[in-house]
Parts: C-alpha cells; sequence; structure tokens
C-alpha cells in the first residue's frame, strides 16, 4: 500500500459523504457530486474519516482512489479555481451568455463554449478566472483557453496561467 493510500481523507463540516458499493456522494455547499470507486479498494468511514484498504494483493489503484476522494471533498467544500491572464496589445476577454469571447490578435474573434458546472468570469479584460467543484474539468478547460495562443518565448504574448513563468529567449541580433 502507497503512502498516500495509508493517509486518511478528512471530511470538514459541512460535507456530507454517502458511501453506496462502489459508488461515493459528495455534498457540501459548493454543490454536489459522485465518484466510482475501484473494485480493488474497499473505504471504510468513520465520522468524519476516510480509511482505504485494499482488498487484493498489489493495487495501484489506491492512492490513486485516496486522491480522488480527497479532490472531491475538497471540491465540494471549498471548489478550484484557475487565473489565466492575456498578455498582449489588444488582447481581451468578455463574457457573454455562456460563452467566452476571446480577442487574441486572430482576425476573428475566438468563441469558447463552457458547460454549466463550470464558472467563468472576467474581473478585467485582461484576467480569466476559471472555478469549478471538479479538480480535472477547471484545469481543463484552463489548457483549452491557454492552448488558443500559448506564450510565446520572445515577448511573452499569449494566455498563460497567473503563476506561469515564462523563459524568455533574447531577439536575434544584427
Amino acid at each position: 500500500m502507497s503512502r498516500i493510500a495509508k493517509q486518511p481523507v478528512q471530511i470538514p463540516n459541512g460535507v456530507e459523504v454517502t458511501i453506496k458499493n462502489n459508488l461515493i456522494l459528495f455534498k457540501g455547499p459548493k454543490g454536489e457530486t459522485e465518484m466510482n470507486v475501484h473494485e480493488s479498494v474497499t473505504i471504510n468511514k468513520e465520522e468524519n474519516i476516510i480509511n482505504l484498504e485494499i482488498n487484493e494483493t498489489n493495487s495501484a489503484m489506491a492512492g490513486t482512489m485516496r486522491s480522488l476522494i480527497n479532490n472531491n471533498v475538497i471540491g465540494v467544500s471549498e471548489g478550484y479555481e484557475k487565473k489565466l491572464n492575456l498578455v498582449g496589445v489588444g488582447y481581451k476577454a468578455e463574457i457573454k451568455n455562456k460563452q467566452l469571447h476571446l480577442a487574441l490578435g486572430f482576425s476573428h474573434p475566438v468563441i469558447y463554449e463552457y458547460e454549466s458546472e463550470i464558472e467563468i468570469t472576467t474581473p478585467s479584460p485582461t484576467e480569466i478566472i476559471v472555478k469549478g467543484i471538479n479538480k480535472q474539468r477547471v484545469g481543463q478547460i484552463s489548457a483549452e483557453i491557454r492552448a488558443f495562443r500559448p506564450p510565446e518565448p520572445y515577448k511573452g504574448k499569449g494566455v498563460k496561467y497567473s503563476d506561469e513563468n515564462i523563459i524568455r529567449k533574447e531577439a536575434k541580433k544584427k
């Protein structure tokens, strides 16, 4: 059993966890979600702690399942968010009826539609915040938005994560 799988998952106040066979339901202030558990892992819930046990001799899924359970608990209690910055002259973003409209220096605006479980806000024209309860979906949507115009190494123009450090290159010399 891995070191990660041995650690118990703490359930904060306000979060309900229901276990039915191989399905776990998470309910908290930010929303609710569910997760299927691998059959090689057994889950024991005691008051506000979840422990994992392995049914088979060598299960690589125990650490993964523990991390996914922890991510869902954090998601329904606090939620996840990623911040993106637009760097470049004329680059801007705005939300219009569940669509993110981006002006990224192309001849046309880039329109990105997203599902209702994710919340995207633009506090300023050069800032995008992606929020949600599912860590994987928040990261995936952030990566899709960044992929429209990844930052380039010479001027640093493009869509970048707010905590991302772009390694700059020197321009060609005469």
